[in-house]
């Protein structure tokens, strides 16, 4: 809806301007340049759609790449006009992070907001002001659990990013940090039976990630929280938050710590980076001391006339905490976490829906089209996917990918280079769909593969 379009509205406006009309704003304007009608620009498109439009059928021409379908990674999802026309305006755009926090109150604002819409998405009570990536998140996650818990082993599942587990070993590797993987079942989900056997009174934290690098979701969240409280230990979960439009948001299923990736939300790719890790936790007073990074909180001035925004909490090394500090982390994404804020503001609970409604239906549907081809099949074709594909070839999948490129897409991510033990012969790649792929795109892609068979 246009703003102030109603005629109550229109009708005030013009009286207090003195006019009857809102043609005679535009009185000076000669009448030979005036329509008589609207032009005839053809049937209304949403802005994706316009967007598609230009990018696919008008640049698309002249572009080696049109569809991106690789996983594993950082995603291509739309992004509204609005997020970078509100983010690049240079009191976001230019600052650094504020150091000197009274007078970067405009700043402070929005990240509180980023904090608090972050929350409600997550089912959590205490996020803070961002940091790097969700690798870093993970990272700073194992040692929180070890401060938190003073144990000193952590329990993962073998089917989270492997780039994120080598961050996180290489952050409690000083500590002497016991890390222990547990395998997966035949549905691709965290095998509860090889879990309750290892997690016992030593573990600070066990930690699984919905959907994992497969793209599985973990169905049993509930019960491996239970699993694990009942030992003392933390459970840390890692999600894209796109998921989150229509699966129960992980701080209502027992979650301790939350993190993930917040390049989803209102950031495009950029060759891979920058990205937003988000961290997450519940409100225990303890717990909030031992966070990394900062946390933005909002008071009011004495008389309480004026509400403002301050550091609350900037435990780090470089402020007096020196090296009893929580985190060695000195900054964060500030610039992409207010991206995230406005992206998230403008769905609003219902468009975070939409969109991931879009995502889980072209992953289903992509999901069963893989797998009425001859020479294709997907990893785990029974369990509940979302974004992410696993695809078995009967062909090499480097001659497969170079086929599909002088077709103008990027194909599946080969995993063997990540899960040699699962892929030692590279004949499973990892797919990618987002709300950005329309139908017309996904038969593209599968009349392709089908050119393969």
């Amino acid at each position: 809806m246009i703003p102030n379009s109603r005629k109550e509205i229109i009708a005030r406006m013009l009286g207090e301007l003195g006019l009857k009309d809102v043609k005679e704003l535009y009185s000076d304007v000669p009448q030979t340049l005036l329509l008589d009608r609207p032009p005839d620009v053809g049937k209304s498109m949403s802005q994706a759609d316009v967007s598609n439009v230009f990018e696919r059928e008008i640049l698309g021409r002249i572009l080696d790449v049109n569809l991106i379908f690789t996983g594993g990674g950082i995603a291509d999802h739309y992004v509204p006009a609005l997020v970078d026309e509100l983010s690049s305006r240079q009191e976001f755009y230019t600052s650094y992070t504020p150091y000197q926090p009274e007078v970067s109150q405009g700043v402070l604002q929005a990240l509180f907001e980023y904090q608090s819409l972050m929350a409600e998405l997550l089912g959590m009570d205490v996020v803070n002001a961002s940091l790097y990536d969700y690798a870093s998140a993970l990272g700073e996650a194992g040692r929180f659990s070890i401060r938190v818990t003073k144990r000193n082993k952590i329990v993962l599942a073998s089917t989270i990013h492997p780039e994120r587990y080598s961050v996180l070993k290489t952050y409690v590797e000083p500590l002497g940090t016991e890390l222990v993987s547990i395998p997966y079942d035949e549905s691709g989900e965290l095998s509860l039976e090889d879990l309750s056997s290892v997690v016992d009174e030593s573990v600070a934290m066990v930690y699984v990630e919905s959907p994992n690098f497969f793209g599985i979701i973990e169905t049993r969240i509930e019960e491996i929280s239970q699993l694990c409280h009942d030992k003392g230990a933390l459970l840390a979960v890692g999600v894209d938050p796109l998921s989150l439009g229509l699966i129960k948001p992980p701080g209502e299923m027992g979650a301790d710590i939350v993190i993930g990736e917040g390049q989803h939300l209102g950031g495009y790719m950029n060759y891979g980076g920058p990205s937003l890790g988000i961290f997450a936790i519940k409100r225990r007073f303890r717990h909030i001391r031992q966070m990394p990074g900062r946390l933005i909180g909002i008071t009011r001035t004495v008389d309480g006339k004026f509400r403002g925004y301050s550091m609350v909490l900037q435990t780090r090394e470089q402020h007096i905490r020196q090296e009893e500090a929580t985190s060695n982390i000195t900054t964060n994404s500030s610039l992409m976490a207010i991206r995230a804020a406005i992206y998230l503001s403008l769905l609003g609970p219902d468009g975070i829906r939409k969109v991931s409604e879009k995502i889980f239906y072209n992953t289903l549907y992509l999901k069963r089209k893989i797998n009425e081809l001859p020479c294709f099949k997907t990893l785990f074709p029974g369990s509940i996917s979302f974004k992410e594909i696993p695809v078995i070839a009967d062909k090499s999948w480097e001659n497969i990918n170079k086929f599909l490129l002088s077709k103008g897409i990027l194909g599946g991510f080969i995993i063997g280079s990540r899960f040699p033990k699962l892929d030692s012969e590279k004949k499973i790649a990892l797919f990618s769909t987002t709300e950005v792929h329309t139908k017309k795109d996904l038969d593209y892609l599968i009349q392709s593969m089908r050119e393969v068979c």
